[in-house]
């Protein structure tokens, strides 16, 4: 007797993949994104020029405009920044509680990733690949790793 292993139909149909590339998917995010990364700096109490810089090296007068008016079209870098900083706030309040969470970017780090620098500033100095190396990190730790 041979059973065959079926798994049940289900009804979770996966989306398809976000091109930020396409101008319209960035009109829809770029708001929200915003408005999120600001509170996101906010909670994390983020000075403006470190937030300026997670952003990609924005002006002081661009940043403040952005934060008083934040209906614009992000590009495709910055976009991809907010989406891995959002990621991190996201992955660190499940690890951790919220003051915790909100204090760890700001805390000196012993992980051989960090080298006793915040994760801050390794952000900031690493720029996108270093907000995806800790974005991975904390992925692989909330997984068990």
């Amino acid at each position: 007797m041979s059973a065959a292993y079926t798994y049940p139909k289900s009804r979770f149909e996966p989306a398809g993949l976000l091109d930020l590339n396409v101008k319209s998917e960035r009109e829809r995010l770029s708001r929200s994104a915003l408005k999120g990364f600001f509170r996101l700096a906010e909670a994390w109490k983020v000075r403006d020029e470190d937030a300026r810089e997670l952003l990609g090296g924005l002006s002081s007068s661009a940043f403040y405009e952005w934060k008083k008016n934040p209906d614009r079209v992000l590009e495709v870098d910055r976009i991809t920044r907010i989406s891995y900083l959002i990621g991190i706030y996201k992955a660190l309040h499940i690890l951790y509680g919220d003051k915790l969470a909100d204090e760890w970017v700001s805390l000196a780090n012993k992980n051989v990733i960090f080298s006793g620098q915040t994760p801050l500033a390794y952000m900031q100095a690493g720029g996108l690949l270093g907000m995806q190396t800790v974005r991975k990190l904390l992925d692989a730790r909330r997984g068990g790793l």
